[in-house]
């Protein structure tokens, strides 16, 4: 069974799968709908209480320094009761609803600029309203539906349903986030964070090849002429050894950082692009990889950087992991989107948490609004498809 990651996973979304059919016969859905119907009464009371205290109270006092600071904090109260009737709403009317983004203050922006944007937060203005207009349609809810069940109850499903149809377009008009620009940014944050500890990990790997690589071999190398150059004259001949061994840890250390280079950024993917780049890359693959890339243009260079680095990755784990006896890449463009598929025929059985890089791969995917799809039943073959926004290579 495949696992599929991508921009908007795992996060939450509306549930619009069909409610079951009222019945005669009350069913679970119509007895959570009724539960509903009577708690919205003394849960309409509280909230209307609480926004009629606090906004007399903060428009009252608002000539005075705690007039604002009070509004403010009364917002906050105010999200507090959405978040509580968005999970009244998914545990009783099977209605989901996105949380909203956290208010952003500025870092370090001091009292005024975190007044300023708790004041123009429009969710828990909405809340508010959402609180003022439910009184009335709390106490028509609650008598309706407490009569119905004693005078009423043959028909007390389709009402309940005819009721709590208004609640679900209530909480999704006024409960829910702004918008999908709103959505947009948190997945954007999220996806800001990956691309931030990626390229951390990524500056943590290159300095600690440097350090125990290429930058201890040049020290060695140092020392190495240092001595040689105090043998030249008492003993030229281990003098002349010592510079031979020296030039050979050059040749070493020379490989050493081009190797590094090649992992930041290889230059045949520079000069030539990805075609000849992956044939590059698979031919120093343990397992024989057929390649096929049927592009008619280069993507942007960060997209074909993208692409590389993650078949790297791909074929590194069939190497390492897979048993495969062969493997192939194919990469295309479909409409706007870049697609590449790596499988093999090893043994299977992968998964995003085996501990293989998977997951963080199919992180660094979502964070550019790509999608990652694996498919390795135990036992083989592995299939991963990932795709990337195509996006043109602009003039250098």
């Amino acid at each position: 069974m495949g696992t599929a990651t991508g921009t908007g996973t795992g996060r939450a979304a509306r549930d619009d799968r069909p409610l079951p059919r009222p019945r005669f016969a009350f069913p679970g859905q119509t007895w959570r709908e009724i539960a509903h119907l009577l708690a919205n009464l003394p849960l309409d009371i509280a909230g209307f209480v609480y926004v009629s205290i606090w906004l007399y109270a903060g428009v009252f006092l608002s000539v005075t320094v705690i007039g604002l600071p009070l509004l403010a904090l009364g917002l906050l109260g105010a999200r507090q009761f959405g978040k509580l009737e968005r999970a009244r709403a998914r545990a009783l009317l099977d209605v989901r609803i996105d949380e909203p983004s956290p208010i952003r203050h500025r870092p370090h922006g001091g009292f005024f600029p975190w007044l300023w944007t708790s004041l123009k937060d429009p969710v828990g203005w909405r809340t508010v309203l959402y609180s003022v207009i439910r009184l009335p349609w709390g106490i028509l809810t609650f008598t309706v539906t407490f009569v119905s069940l004693f005078v009423a109850w043959p028909v007390l499903p389709w009402t309940a349903r005819g009721l709590t149809a208004v609640d679900r377009a209530l909480v999704r008009g006024l409960l829910s986030p702004s918008d999908e620009l709103e959505r947009r940014i948190a997945e954007l944050e999220t996806d800001r964070g990956v691309v931030v500890d990626t390229a951390a990990a990524d500056l943590r790997r290159i300095e600690r090849d440097l350090h125990d690589g290429a930058q201890a071999r040049l020290v060695n190398l140092a020392m190495g002429l240092g001595l040689a150059k105090e043998k030249l004259l008492e003993d030229p001949e281990a003098a002349a050894r010592m510079v031979g061994e020296a030039h050979g840890e050059v040749k070493i250390a020379l490989q050493e950082l081009r190797d590094l280079a090649r992992g930041i950024h290889p230059a045949i993917l520079t000069d030539r692009g990805l075609g000849p780049a992956l044939s590059a890359l698979s031919a120093r693959c343990t397992v024989p990889v057929n390649v096929s890339v049927e592009l008619e243009e280069r993507p942007a260079a960060a997209i074909e950087g993208i692409a590389y680095f993650t078949v790297s990755e791909l074929l590194q784990n069939i190497s390492k992991h897979s048993g495969a006896r062969r493997a192939s890449v194919d990469v295309w463009r479909t409409g706007d989107r870049l697609l590449l598929q790596v499988e093999d025929d090893g043994r299977g059985g992968a998964d995003l948490s085996g501990g293989t890089g998977l997951a963080g791969l199919a992180e660094r995917l979502g964070a550019v609004d790509g999608l990652f799809v694996l498919d390795s039943p135990a036992g083989g073959p592995t299939s991963v498809t990932a795709e990337l926004p195509w996006r043109a290579r602009t003039a250098d």
